[in-house]
């Protein structure tokens, strides 16, 4: 038995970024092949390429399903797992209702460990081997969400995420608290295994400016970590910051003022964006992060993807569980076509795999590691089969090429389609 295992069937890469290059930065074989060894890929190519390359090595054959690199969801709050799909609320009053009432149980480890469970089993079903999540202020939600991600061999990303004020008792922390606790779970998970922390102000309208310094520092202290916060997503909260924030000059500057705006900066939604905010966060090279399916179920608005990436923004995609409503970064992807289709512009299936995958992977600065099945990569990867239910395959079956042969698993597609999850080369689902 050889340590090297060839993996075939269709295989999809990209070469360049679609979003800026077209569908033709694409490559797509019929017939292809990724090999890997020691959790690694390898090489990829045509089947026959990859095979006289590897002779000896073992096969998996995996007809016509498609392979692609692991789903890389950039934005998550997995303590909502199990509160997703709660009806009819605005962003404020969801958040009072539904989300501190839930994340108020995680300062109970046992409660913690079957929620962050549940949540990795679930994400992988759909196909999603890396993400990047809010925890609660409890430690015990990080530990709980790094452990099970561990014994799953995930890469993953999450951090505490840090109120003092704006919240029940139950989950307000301090200035201080938030940073003797953040640096605490950093120095304890960042770069333990596969795990990568990130600091975690929730948003401004929940921190005062102490806090939001203390994180800042923090942040300082560790440029190498990712930074992860919530920007612009609905207008009355705007209004709510401008309330709080008075000599701000917008929303963004209340992050900026307190040391939070840098090139390790995930910003998630950035749907209301002031022209400032735009160019400085252009400038900095930080991530914005869009949440189609949350910003429709809340009621929130259309993220400008065409406008953001015209003007060099950095954008990644991500489910937003649980104020979105799937799990699935297939469904993540339908709603990013529909809210662009909204605004104008249909976003051609390369742009929606690719914001998916590599698009996110970048966003979070992994995308040497993950999100792409490049040699040298970490193996995460699946395979989808593109005839998964039979509304489905009457479709793809009249397809001229690959694009029309994967949209309506795209716009249809769910957990059904992920014919095959492996993490680090290891079969997980």
């Amino acid at each position: 038995m050889s340590d090297i295992t060839l993996h075939l069937g269709q295989t999809l890469w990209f070469e360049g970024d679609p979003m800026v290059l077209g569908p033709q930065s694409a490559i797509h074989n019929t017939r292809g092949a990724i090999a890997v060894q020691d959790g690694t890929v390898l090489a990829r190519g045509s089947a026959d390429d990859v095979r006289r390359a590897y002779p000896r090595a073992d096969v998996e054959d995996h007809d016509d399903a498609l392979i692609l690199p692991g789903f890389i969801d950039a934005h998550v709050h997995y303590p909502q797992t199990a509160m997703i799909a709660s009806w009819g609320k605005r962003l404020i009053d969801w958040l009072n209702a539904y989300t501190f009432p839930e994340e108020m149980r995680f300062g109970d480890a046992e409660y913690a460990q079957d929620i962050a469970g549940r949540y990795l089993d679930i994400a992988l079903a759909n196909g999603t081997t890396t993400m990047c999540s809010y925890c609660t202020i409890h430690p015990e939600s990080v530990d709980a969400y790094f452990t099970a991600a561990a014994a799953r061999g995930m890469r993953i990303l999450g951090g505490k995420t840090c109120m003092d004020r704006n919240a029940p008792d139950g989950l307000l922390d301090s200035a201080q608290s938030a940073y003797d606790d953040s640096k605490a779970l950093l120095e304890a998970w960042h770069g333990q295994g596969r795990a990568s922390y990130v600091i975690t102000p929730r948003f401004s309208p929940t921190s005062t400016p102490e806090q939001l310094s203390a994180l800042g520092a923090l942040w300082a202290d560790h440029p190498d970590c990712l930074m992860q916060t919530h920007l612009s997503e609905q207008i009355d909260e705007i209004t709510w910051v401008r309330g709080l924030y008075p000599q701000a000059r917008d929303y963004l500057d209340t992050y900026e003022a307190h040391g939070l705006l840098g090139a390790n900066g995930l910003y998630g939604h950035a749907i209301h964006l002031e022209p400032r905010e735009r160019d400085r966060l252009r400038e900095v090279g930080a991530a914005l992060i869009h949440c189609p399916t949350s910003n429709t179920f809340i009621g929130s608005g259309l993220f400008d993807m065409a406008g953001l990436v015209g003007e060099g923004q950095r954008v990644g995609l991500a489910t937003d569980t649980g104020g979105g409503s799937s799990f699935s970064m297939l469904r993540t992807m339908a709603a990013a076509y529909e809210v662009s289709q909204l605004r104008g512009v249909a976003l051609h299936p390369s742009a929606l795999l690719w914001l998916a995958t590599e698009g996110s992977a970048r966003s979070l600065g992994l995308a040497d590691r993950v999100g792409t099945l490049a040699p040298g990569a970490e193996a995460d990867f699946i395979t989808l089969d593109l005839g998964s239910t039979p509304a489905i395959a009457q479709r793809s079956t009249r397809a001229a090429d690959i694009w029309e042969a994967v949209f309506p698993t795209i716009m249809m597609g769910d957990d059904r389609a992920v014919s095959g999850v492996w993490v680090m080369g290891e079969r997980l689902g």
